[in-house]
């Protein structure tokens, strides 16, 4: 029996030892392995086995050198890069293993064997990048790995495309992520979308040949083109073969829709529609017979807006589907706040195994705001793998906004692995980018998204606004407790300067969101001006601290674009200061009745108090704005009794694609008794529309030198109507927005 049990004991402490021992590929910052490339190996090849012998010496000072196969020394272990043993292998898997007491890094390209190399890097040694240039590695003279090491990855999604400057601009720092350099790879540079006014350009066609183009209620528009007038077809087919002469690297190209859902109503695009139970009829088998005359290329198309919705028609082989998901709210996940995007998705993917997904994960019109939709980044990648998408394009703003490096570090991540916790990615970054910083603001975080998600109804827009969610998210008080965090943030990283630069970047969504609830007043505190105690008016001393904070903070990190139409940081400071000048100047109309005589729609609550209740609109439409669609506006303010009135003033907004344009004049009247009118005069648009109008605007209507007596002053502003005919919107209504009337 005691034999029996030694025995057992021996045999229990050589299995112990087994499973105890490792592959020590460095120790005590010595190695006696070498990295051994094929000898037919690609430069890219050589370039991993690089990256990987760079990295090795940075963590543990070990120096390994890189030979190809027929160099090998006897007696070394080996650290194989590349396809040494001819497996077979997808060509986007990636496979790291230990076998005989040699390690072995393989991918079934070059891409994917660069991909293996950062994975093995990032899983097996624990490096982090955190943004360009900004790395986290473990300091350890020794390096080891389990014998039993043996993992295999095939990434589902094989195109991944974060829309971020800092992997366009910084290819290792994509590379380390596993993204692609830019955002269309392969495509032809001058048609990565919105094709149509390349290859059928309006310039050109429209006045001689109106038939190529959309017909809409009684005449042809260049809005889109005609898709069953067989010359647009064959004009369409020279630009594409031409522009793939010009650029013969390219195997992609757009032919798709402009950027509007102003499509071809004709009889015959008509009827094709109805067939095919969805306007995305004519789109697709007017792309297939492009497609047939290419067969070597990839023609890709838009199921977007109006062509969103599956048609019956397949796609032909080589056409890709870029499927797009605009119009969905992002306070929850696609598939439950979006879910006719979901059942296309499906659709979609019953007629083709050829979709690129096309998501959205900012608010285009406030870059800086706060847009708490981190939440569902992982349940939407989900959502796209799931159902067969192979190639995500995740648009970002590109440029600088609200939390940059940290979306743009777990978008890429999950795009890599779905399966990632995303909870686990939020600590990761934020504690190793802000360090002790950090946990502020994984808090400001996770309160934001759960103060949203305490708001069910509310819905979270691409094209949004900040001042939407000043009764929500964003009220008074809550605000107030995230800047509490941002200043914790600010004072635990305080004597490490480049650290708290990051913090107080990333604090310019907060920032941001206060000053505009202070240009909207939504609370005491949170006001343009304030009086003081002798009734002084002054500016609100937390206006002028953010303001110098946001400046600062802008410049130094080289933030220059508030929005995606261009609207410049500077532009928003100027715009800010004039708001206060306005805000500083004694308003007679403060305040006093508003009477419309013409209907308003949709924003504002469509209340006319909004023209004189002291609150200065913004640069967007729905913060502040009362809007009137394809009609004038008409309004009369009563003062309450007879005053002297030397001057009247009011703003108007324009935001040029989202068809909201300057009234085309502004005129005053006054009058003393509501019944008899007398005109004061006219304002006419200093700028009017035209192609190279600015795209975000404000406009003061100024008339001065009045100089007489009235109780009522009526404002008319007149509505350009509809845009001109080369406008994307031609033949809809156009919309004005004016805010704060100002009677001195």
């Amino acid at each position: 029996m005691k034999s029996k049990f030694l025995t057992l004991l021996c045999i229990s402490l050589v299995l112990a030892s087994c499973g105890d021992k490792k592959l020590q590929l460095v120790h005590q910052g010595q190695s006696d392995f070498e990295i051994v490339v094929k000898g037919d190996a690609t430069d890219s090849a050589f370039e991993s086995a690089g990256i990987l012998q760079s990295y090795i010496k940075g963590i543990s000072g070990a120096q390994i050198s890189i030979v190809d196969e027929s160099s090998q020394s006897a007696g070394k272990g080996k650290i194989y890069i590349g396809n040494i043993n001819n497996e077979d292998l997808d060509q986007n898997q990636i496979k790291i293993s230990v076998s005989n007491d040699h390690l072995f890094i393989n991918g079934g390209s070059d891409e994917a064997l660069k991909n293996a190399v950062y994975e093995f890097l990032e899983r097996y040694l624990n490096c982090k990048w955190y943004a360009p240039h900004i790395e986290e590695l473990p300091q350890n003279t020794s390096i080891s790995l389990p014998l039993t090491l043996d993992y295999s990855y095939i990434p589902e999604v094989t195109t991944r495309t974060v829309h971020s400057r800092l992997f366009y601009e910084n290819k290792d720092y994509a590379d380390q992520h596993k993204v692609t350099y830019e955002a269309f790879p392969n495509y032809v540079p001058i048609a990565r979308v919105h094709t149509f006014h390349r290859f059928v350009p309006e310039e050109t066609y429209y006045k001689t040949h109106p038939e190529y183009y959309a017909w809409r209620g009684d005449k042809r528009l260049p809005t889109q083109l005609c898709l069953t007038n067989a010359t647009v077809l064959q004009i369409v087919k020279d630009s594409v073969r031409a522009l793939f002469n010009r650029y013969p690297e390219a195997s992609v190209i757009s032919v798709s829709q402009d950027d509007n859902q102003q499509f071809c109503q004709c009889e015959n695009c008509s009827r094709i529609d109805q067939e095919e139970d969805s306007n995305s009829g004519t789109m697709i088998r007017f792309v297939n017979q492009v497609a047939e005359a290419f067969p070597d290329k990839t023609i890709s198309t838009l199921a977007y807006q109006h062509t969103r919705k599956p048609c019956k028609t397949k796609p032909a082989a080589n056409v890709l589907i870029t499927l797009c998901s605009i119009e969905c709210d992002r306070s929850g996940p696609i598939d439950e706040k979006c879910t006719d995007f979901a059942d296309d998705l499906k659709g979609w993917g019953k007629l083709t195994n050829n979709i690129r997904i096309w998501d959205y994960t900012t608010q285009f019109t406030n870059f800086l705001a706060p847009f708490p939709n981190i939440h569902t980044l992982k349940p939407n990648i989900e959502l796209f793998k799931n159902n067969g998408a192979k190639w995500i394009f995740e648009q970002h703003s590109n440029n600088p906004s609200e939390l940059f490096e940290l979306r743009s570090y777990i978008t890429a991540k999950l795009l890599w692995d779905p399966n990632l916790e995303l909870d686990a990615l939020l600590t990761e970054f934020t504690n190793g980018y802000y360090k002790a910083a950090g946990t502020y603001i994984k808090q400001y975080v996770d309160k934001i998204h759960a103060e949203l998600m305490q708001d069910p109804e509310f819905f979270l827009f691409l094209y949004g606004d900040p001042s939407q969610a000043f009764d929500s998210y964003l009220s008074a008080d809550l605000l107030n407790e995230y800047s509490r965090l941002f200043d914790n943030a600010e004072n635990a990283v305080a004597d490490t300067p480049e650290i708290l630069q990051r913090v107080k970047t990333a604090r310019l969504g907060i920032d941001y969101a206060v000053l505009e609830a202070c240009r909207k007043g939504i609370a005491e505190d949170l006001t343009l001006v304030v009086k003081s105690a002798d009734e002084e008016v002054r500016i609100n001393p937390i206006v002028n601290g953010i303001l110098k904070k946001f400046e600062e903070t802008t410049k130094a990190n080289k933030i220059t674009l508030m929005n995606e139409m261009g609207f410049t940081v500077e532009e928003y400071l100027d715009s800010y200061r004039k708001a206060l000048q306005v805000a500083m100047q004694p308003n007679k109309a403060l305040r006093k009745s508003v009477t419309l005589l013409t209907k308003p729609k949709k924003y504002a609550n469509e209340d006319p108090q909004v023209l004189t209740d002291g609150a200065l609109g913004g640069n967007g439409f729905y913060a502040n704005w009362l809007g009137f669609e394809g009609n004038d506006l008409e309004a009369i303010v009563d003062l309450g009794h007879l005053q002297k009135i030397n001057e009247v003033n009011t703003a108007f907004l324009q935001v040029t694609n989202h068809v909201v344009f300057f009234p085309t004049q502004v005129t005053y009247y006054g009058s003393k008794d509501s019944l008899n009118f007398t005109k004061l005069g006219t304002v006419e648009n200093k700028y009017p529309l035209n192609k190279n109008s600015k795209v975000n605007d404000i406009q003061y209507f100024n008339l001065n030198g009045i100089d007489q007596e009235f109780r009522y002053l009526k404002i008319i502003a007149r509505n350009l109507g509809t845009p001109p005919y080369w406008h994307h919107a031609a033949g809809t209504p156009s919309w004005i927005f004016a805010d704060e009337i100002l009677i001195n």
